[in-house]
């Protein structure tokens, strides 16, 4: 594990699902990554490339925020409306980078975004093509965990009050009343969530909730906590641990347990 530079992470998930701004807040920064091939040559910029557009991307390219290099990250975006080749194109990827004896070049985890803006479809047929289809490492010891992450959970907050106003509250009352009806429908999505994808082939090995990802310090430490755990190496759970800074108190945790 001496050998590991940087801790590699796909991105997965819809297109609009916040990704980039979740990859913002885990490396603390409000800039945008720095693109690279996979040899460590600039690409292009950011801003000029289409990537993060739908059905425009190389998932071969590495994402790297200058405010901590110590983390690669790989897009897979909304590969749910591409095509068949699309598909196999990213689950090539996926199974060569787990398997992978080049620990340098191998993905150490798999975070895979559903937003909640998209709660009436929260598991679509690409969820379940994912998990039913791309085996990533199940039985070996190269396996790379993935970890749903339900973004933007703060769009419930509308549809909490627009079904208190719907069932007679003043706006005054709903609005008052709203937090805790967005915490039972989010309640309930998870568990929806959690039962249609624990039934596949594949199923994730965690899943965690964020919201409040716009504002600059939101906190990712459950994010980071859930994926070190799911880790089944040690030594990748320390590196994730000392690459990440969103919490120290997560680092003095893990080196007592140490």
């Amino acid at each position: 594990m001496k050998n590991i530079k940087r801790f590699r992470i796909l991105v997965m998930g819809r297109a609009n699902a916040g990704k980039t701004t979740i990859l913002q807040r885990v490396c603390n920064s409000t800039d945008k990554p720095e693109i690279f091939d996979g040899k460590g040559n600039k690409v292009y910029s950011y801003k000029k490339q289409k990537c993060f557009q739908r059905g425009h991307h190389d998932i071969k390219h590495e994402l790297v925020f200058k405010s901590n290099p110590g983390f690669v990250f790989h897009d897979s975006c909304g590969f749910e409306a591409g095509s068949t080749e699309q598909f196999d194109q990213m689950r090539s990827f996926v199974v060569e980078h787990a398997a992978t004896e080049k620990v340098n070049d191998r993905v150490h985890a798999i975070w895979f975004c559903i937003p909640m803006t998209d709660y009436h479809r929260t598991v679509t047929a690409a969820e379940k093509k994912f998990f039913n289809e791309c085996d990533t490492g199940h039985g070996n010891i190269h396996l790379v965990p993935v970890i749903v992450l339900l973004t933007k959970v703060d769009a419930l907050y509308l549809t909490a009050v627009r079904e208190l106003l719907d069932q007679g509250l003043t706006i005054v009352e709903a609005k008052e009343r709203a937090p805790e009806k967005q915490g039972k429908l989010l309640e309930k999505w998870l568990a929806h969530v959690k039962d249609e994808l624990d039934k596949c082939k594949y199923p994730p090995k965690g899943y965690v909730t964020l919201q409040k990802m716009h504002q600059e310090k939101a906190e990712c430490t459950v994010l980071m906590e859930t994926t070190a755990n799911v880790m089944n190496e040690e030594g990748l759970q320390m590196i994730l641990i000392s690459t990440q800074q969103s919490s120290i108190v997560l680092c003095i945790q893990y080196a007592v347990r140490r």
